[in-house]
């Protein structure tokens, strides 16, 4: 089982997200343990401060390290002999990527820092953060939804979450392609038509018209991610032959 403790100022932000659909599930088949902890729970003054002007003047606020840090010790204290991975989550981290969220999904233990306001002070990232991770080259008001993308990430990955690991094995960014084209009923609908292969019953010819349609669809949309795909010679051709070679 995985076990994941996040820090945050905002626990009331999380109950809906993993109450449903594939973590909720999770969570009740015992495939993952999601606990919320508010920070300020760790602080020790009647205002319960977590956060204070920056050294050296500056705009906002920056949270403090010692209710973090306390936090943290917490959690590692109710479980002495676990090994505890710890990610800071912010912009300046690694970029969250499949590969990486497949490295995560292999620890039994994670520990999610929610930041805020301007950032956190830096010495949680010096002395407590194993990883520094971003979800992508945006802006957000707090760490609390990219830790639910993390969250979201990392359950699919784990035994038994998925219905069906055929269904993991297909989707986008696995192998680093992305996903083909998907259709259901009716066949026909204002105009547009399902492709023939997909109504034929040959399923070799339904497996290789998905995989054409994978790497077409990720020279045109996201080439980067071609370029680190293990392609055939033959679907380098082809790569070719529709112009999209972006290797």
């Amino acid at each position: 089982m995985l076990n994941i403790d996040v820090l945050t100022l905002f626990p009331e932000a999380f109950p809906g997200f993993l109450e449903h659909s594939i973590i909720g599930r999770a969570m009740a088949q015992g495939i993952v343990k999601i606990r919320l902890h508010n920070i300020r729970s760790f602080t020790h003054d009647k205002h319960h401060t977590v956060d204070d002007y920056p050294y050296g003047g500056g705009a906002g606020m920056v949270m403090k390290p010692e209710p973090i840090f306390e936090a943290v010790e917490s959690i590692r204290a109710e479980n002495a002999a676990a090994a505890f991975r710890l990610i800071l989550l912010t912009p300046q981290g690694e970029l969250l990527t499949q590969e990486l969220a497949g490295k995560l999904a292999g620890n039994n233990n994670i520990i999610l820092i929610c930041g805020h306001y301007e950032g956190i002070d830096e010495r949680v990232a010096e002395q407590l953060a194993c990883d520094e991770i971003s979800v992508g080259d945006y802006l957000l008001s707090g760490g609390e939804s990219a830790a639910m993308v993390i969250i979201d990430c990392l359950v699919r990955l784990l035994p038994g979450a998925i219905g069906s690991d055929t269904s993991l094995a297909e989707e986008s960014h696995v192998g680093n392609l992305l996903e083909y084209p998907q259709y259901t009923r009716p066949p026909e609908y204002r105009g547009s038509n399902v492709p023939d292969v997909l109504l034929s019953g040959d399923h070799k010819a339904v497996a290789d018209w998905r995989r054409q349609q994978s790497i077409l669809r990720t020279a045109t949309r996201r080439p980067d991610l071609l370029r680190k795909a293990a392609l055939t010679d033959a679907e380098k051709k082809l790569l070719k032959s529709q112009d999209l070679n972006n290797n």
